[in-house]
């Protein structure tokens, strides 16, 4: 299979897809709002959203470095699904029946997001096929077996183990020997969700500005280089892009994903796939893959390629090592031998928030009116809408316009967590983690063990996952 045709960077496939959006006018200069949201992405925009649906008099400012959905949120695999990072430990310090509500209100978050996006007349090319989750070796069997069983635990009754059999009457994975199903998931367009969510909101009265990267926040105040915006609450919704803000270098790790799509298959390579369903499709590797099946019928597929640039670095276009490119589409192929031929259309990274406790968090300061949500670890399409409806709540609450909400009472709520390690223990130490992990996968695809490579084990403590 070729890459020479592949088209590398320019954001991502969906923009190219898609088309980039004509950029609204940066800040004029100093002004004032009632609330002023940073970043113009999926928590932002669903934040301004729903506050100002709530409370239509006030006066929101939206301020974006680039243009709406030019990180994370334009940039995924198109996953509206129902994980949520840090539920497991959530579970360990509020109770079990904590994490529970959390989990619940993240699989009404699916349905949430579909209702408003078919209420504003947003077509984001979204099919609810669910979320089918694969096993390829002895070892990765056990844990989706595992991962089955707690799902199950934290309320998901709804969830479907399948045999090797039955997986394969749903999609032919090459080697699958088993899969698990959840109908709370879907999968969407990224862009045309961002862009459409973006019109909804200034369609409302919130003003956005992009071209206008904001260096600093403190308190009422965001500060750009064409002015600063003044107000009671300032909302950080900056995620992977965290740590360019003053003082927030060490904040959240930005890691690096990457994905490819394909060319549109025609109908009889599909026929050796499957895949009607068009459900999402991820695997239980220690470097695990996702993937979709496009509305035009391509294949996108993702990881984690080169995880980490140093000093917490971002890249500018989702330009992505041609190394990385041609271990996506050995992926391809390892999963789908008929797409051996296939063309590979568009490769492109971006980069996601990472606490180092691997929590997604909400948070209001009550007294400097500061909040910010986020840490997602790749789980952010549908988080950032729950994230987002928190912060509405937790604003309503502290102005005195609402008591506490289910939302205000989740256990993710102001949780608090250290700062990752300096440099250069931070950059060698994610390459080592994923490197650990990476030959996990190896040693269990080698072997007929039911365990899982103490490798893996030994990583994920150390990085704080588990």
């Amino acid at each position: 299979m070729s890459t020479v045709s592949t088209v590398n960077g320019g954001i991502s496939f969906w923009y190219a897809n898609k088309g980039t959006p004509t950029p609204r006018e940066p800040l004029p200069g100093d002004t004032s709002a009632d609330v002023c949201i940073v970043g113009g992405g999926y928590t932002g925009l669903w934040t301004a959203y729903y506050l100002k649906k709530a409370v239509p008099f006030l006066n929101i400012t939206v301020l974006e470095a680039k243009f709406c959905g030019y990180g994370a949120s334009g940039r995924n695999g198109g996953w509206l699904y129902n994980g949520i990072a840090g539920r497991d430990r959530y579970a360990k310090l509020h109770g079990h029946d904590a994490a529970v509500r959390l989990q619940k209100a993240m699989n009404d978050t699916v349905g949430e997001v579909i209702r408003v996006a078919d209420e504003e007349n947003i077509d984001a090319d979204i099919h609810h096929g669910g979320v089918l989750e694969i096993a390829h070796t002895p070892a990765q069997l056990a844990r989706l077996k595992d991962f089955h069983s707690v799902e199950i635990a934290f309320g998901e009754t709804d969830r479907v183990l399948r045999g090797a059999r039955e997986t394969a009457e749903r999609i032919r994975v090459s080697g699958a020997v088993g899969s698990t199903w959840t109908p709370h998931g879907a999968r969407l367009h990224p862009a045309k969700l961002v862009t459409g969510l973006a019109a909804a909101v200034e369609a409302l009265g919130v003003t956005i500005h992009e071209s206008t990267p904001v260096t600093e926040i403190k308190p009422k105040h965001a500060v750009t280089p064409y002015g600063t915006v003044r107000a009671p609450y300032v909302l950080r919704c900056t995620e992977g892009f965290t740590a360019g803000l003053k003082g927030h270098k060490r904040t959240w790790l930005p890691m690096n994903s990457s994905m490819i799509v394909t060319e549109p298959l025609p109908a009889a390579l599909w026929d050796t796939i499957g895949w009607d369903g068009r459900e999402t499709l991820g695997d239980m590797a220690h470097a695990y893959v996702y993937a979709q099946r496009t509305a035009d019928d391509r294949i996108a597929l993702g990881g984690r390629g080169v995880p980490y640039r140093y000093a917490s670095a971002t890249d500018n276009d989702g330009r992505t090592q041609p190394a990385t490119v041609e271990a996506l589409r050995d992926l391809l192929v390892r999963f789908f031998p008929t797409t051996a031929g296939t063309r590979i259309d568009h490769a492109w990274s971006g980069v996601l928030g990472v606490p180092r406790d691997w929590c997604a968090t909400v948070t209001l300061d009550r007294s400097t009116g500061l909040g910010w949500a986020g840490g997602y670890v790749g789980s952010g399409v549908a988080t950032a809408n729950l994230a987002a409806r928190t912060l509405r709540d937790l604003i309503q609450q502290d102005s005195g316009q609402a008591g506490p909400t289910e939302f205000t009472t989740l256990p993710w709520v102001n949780h608090k967590v250290r700062r990752w390690e300096p440099e250069p223990l931070r950059w060698l130490g994610v390459h080592a983690l994923y490197a650990a992990y990476r030959t996990a996968d190896r040693r269990e695809a080698a072997s007929s063990s039911l365990a899982t490579d103490p490798l893996a084990k030994a990583a994920d403590r150390i990085s704080g996952r588990h």
